[in-house]
């Protein structure tokens, strides 16, 4: 069983936290990243477990602390210590025992709605000081007053503290909403899940000035750590979806379209309906839903046609209702879709099946699935699909990667792989950075994982830094075809040494690979490379353990290979921008 999985066996991780660290310390790929702990109350014990949720999720932190109650000043008046440590992510760690005036009975509206002003302006500028680092924030919202001194009126009455907080929370929704960067970590719904009594613990907040209960801090660091992975690209990506007993009641080889459970005329019919629902709107955030089931085709797909079945075929990349074993299927599925099998979530009713996918293919995540009441809370709360940034290309996902498959189907009707190319009709579009495709650029730069040649990862911030900086030269690539618009998939960064450019980072999405388009982008630098007098191009490889296959990327589009470090990190040199002839043969080029 998944120690982090939902729901949360708080007390062995509270317990065992100093083994569990040793433990997660050994697992290999660690990113390292620093994690600055702004607080307005105790945090030790939320650092402790906030550390092994990151660890877990393949992030190594790094802490800095301020001081105990001191969120405010540390962040408006650092003293130098915060900008050296240079924060790859801020979190502020409040909650409504930092809100300094609450209204009270003898206020008017107007004392009021100046109180509400005032605590607003201290809380946004303590998120705007820390956005100046150049890093993502974290800022939590509140939970609610323990008591209610008006009762059921203190939702309504001006001058209810409930009230108060709840229309604090509505503004800082709408600053997160409207400003870059900045992310809320929903103390408030965390509260309510748990209930105010199990979780504002007043006990803890008396004795140890705890925020929430001891036994709450787990799912309070999970809650961070689910942002803080979302923003570096540790997000699961993939749906393995069992069908009998998983997305309806009943063996539908057995019971026929017509004997499945499912619909609103049962409870539990409306348990797999509901949970269907998740699951369509998980594909319409751009995760990508796939069929692992022991069935005939014909049968399974039966099961979707009918006409109170919420998903449909349609909305399944790959479908695979065949007598393989799953794990093998899941593998192929990884391998069609061009992700790694560790992107993926396994959600099958059967024990068995999820012990064999757990033995076979480690990476894989695979809650527990017990009751079909149970299934959404399950996949949900375990935050496998953290949204931190949502684009259209985003939501287009699920239809990317069934054009892809159409390009497979088409690449075996052809003798030639170039002539395939050729018949795609590509066209690639090439522009430096700019304002309308930033957030898209940050977002494949902290999610690619596998043609990414040296690791790096930037945010929103540095990302913004490098619009129109003329120490740099920025490329991001589209492309277009006959099936389709695959989406801004490439991203360059390269730093202007006099006339040398060292390129700092270059990635692309595995949707792409091998279509030229690496070319076609190289081509482009070169041109704007010779424009600006650069004469040398120098490119690294850095090895990952999901990065071996551009291990020598660089030497097949001309660069010569000047050195090699015992870690497997890899320095090469290009030469010739003055007499370089255009590599891509197959892709329009179009500059924006």
């Amino acid at each position: 069983m998944d120690l982090f999985a939902y729901p949360l066996d708080t007390g062995t991780i509270l317990q065992k936290k100093r083994s569990l660290k040793r433990q997660l310390l050994q697992t290999p790929g660690l990113v390292p990243k620093k994690v600055a702990l702004l607080s307005g109350s105790t945090i030790g014990e939320v650092k402790n477990i906030l550390e092994i949720f990151l660890l877990a999720n393949g992030i190594q932190p790094t802490f800095w602390e301020g001081g105990y109650g001191l969120f405010y000043e540390n962040l408006m008046f650092d003293d130098g210590s915060l900008a050296a440590f240079a924060p790859d992510v801020i979190y502020i760690h409040t909650s409504q025992h930092n809100i300094k005036n609450m209204p009270c009975q003898s206020d008017s509206d107007a004392d009021v709605q100046a109180k509400l002003d005032a605590e607003f302006a201290r809380f946004e500028s303590a998120a705007k000081a820390g956005l100046r680092f150049g890093c993502p924030v974290v800022l939590n919202n509140f939970d609610l007053p323990v008591y209610r001194v008006m009762g059921n009126r203190e939702a309504s009455d001006p001058r209810g503290k409930i009230n108060f907080v709840r229309s604090l929370n509505c503004r800082l929704a709408q600053l997160a909403a409207a400003t870059p960067n900045l992310y809320l970590n929903d103390l408030a719904w965390l509260q309510a899940c748990h209930g105010m009594d199990a979780f504002s613990d007043q006990t803890a907040w008396y004795a140890y000035k705890y925020c929430c209960s001891i036994d709450c801090i787990p799912y309070l660091a999970q809650s961070v750590a689910n942002i803080i992975k979302s923003l570096f690209g540790r997000n699961k990506k993939a749906l393995a979806l069992d069908l009998d007993n998983t997305l309806w009641g009943g063996i539908i080889g057995d019971d026929g379209p017509e004997g499945i459970v499912m619909g609103s005329e049962t409870p539990a019919g409306m348990a797999y309906s509901e949970f269907q629902q998740y699951l369509k709107e998980l594909g319409q955030l751009g995760i990508l839903l796939n069929v692992d089931s022991k069935n005939e085709m014909a049968n399974a797909e039966a099961g979707f046609a009918r006409a109170d079945s919420v998903l449909k075929k349609e909305d399944f990349v790959c479908f695979k209702a065949n007598w393989e074993p799953k794990h093998l299927n899941l593998a192929a599925m990884a391998k069609e879709i061009n992700i790694l099998p560790e992107s993926f979530v396994f959600v099958d009713d059967n024990p068995a099946e999820r012990e064999i996918i757990r033995r076979e293919l480690p990476g894989v995540s695979v809650p527990e699935m017990t009751a079909p009441e149970e299934y959404l809370t399950t996949l949900d709360r375990a935050g496998y699909f953290e949204v931190t940034t949502l684009s259209e290309d985003d939501k287009k996902r699920a239809g990317m990667y069934k054009q892809n498959a159409q390009r497979a189907a088409l690449e075996q009707s052809f003798g030639s792989y170039e002539d395939y190319l050729k018949s795609l009709d590509m066209v690639g579009e090439f522009g430096a950075f700019d304002a309308p495709h930033a957030e898209r650029i940050t977002q494949l730069i902290n999610k690619t994982n596998q043609f990414n040649l040296t690791t790096r990862r930037y945010s929103a911030a540095q990302v913004e830094s490098l619009l129109n900086n003329p120490n740099y030269i920025t490329l991001y690539g589209r492309l277009i075809d006959k099936f389709g618009d695959n989406g801004l998939v490439t991203a360059l960064i390269g730093q202007v040494q006099g006339d040398t450019l060292d390129i700092d980072l270059w990635i692309m999405s595995c949707r792409t690979f091998k279509r030229q388009l690496e070319q076609a982008m190289f081509d482009r630098l070169v041109e704007a490379c010779a424009a600006r007098g650069i004469r040398r191009i120098v490119g690294h490889y850095y090895p990952t353990a999901k990065n071996l296959l551009v291990r020598d990327f660089y030497a097949t589009i001309g660069f010569e290979l000047v050195s090699e470090a015992e870690d497997g990190s890899r320095t090469f040199v290009y030469e010739n921008v003055s007499g370089h002839q255009p590599l891509c043969t197959v892709i329009e080029i179009r500059r924006v």
